[in-house]
């Protein structure tokens, strides 16, 4: 199991667990999720050496060397990964059926920002005024 996310450079994560971190997993979401010929920014790992040659425009950030090359960067989903441990730390532990759900919840949190904003898009959903 393997927990894979997106973020949109000033914009919303989107998570999803895996089977695996092998190119052939993770590019289909990739390409579900993001448009042809966006810039994508991602680390080292070997698994997105496919994305040069589909279609889009890809930067490596290799964490060893360097964590910002001027504006190429990973820290929006550094920050995102950062948050959410610190979140899911304080229940010493979740079963791997509830943490799909446990995960979503980080990612509701992040995207949709402060408590009183998150408030009002619950509200809003279940038509709550």
């Amino acid at each position: 199991m393997v927990v894979f996310g997106i973020l949109k450079r000033n914009g919303r994560v989107y998570t999803v667990i895996v089977d695996n971190a092998k190119s052939e997993t993770l590019l289909p979401v990739i390409k579900k999720k993001i448009m042809p010929d966006s810039i994508v920014y991602t680390d080292s790992l070997s698994s997105y050496d496919k994305l040069d040659v589909s279609g889009f425009i890809h930067y490596r950030i290799n964490h060893s060397k360097e964590f910002a090359d001027r504006q190429n960067h990973i820290n929006g989903i550094e920050n995102f990964w950062n948050q959410s441990k610190r979140v899911l730390r304080k229940y010493n532990g979740i079963d791997r059926k509830s943490f799909p759900l446990f995960l979503k919840e980080c990612e509701f949190r992040f995207n949709f920002g402060t408590p009183s904003r998150q408030l009002k898009i619950l509200r809003d959903w279940c038509g709550i005024y």
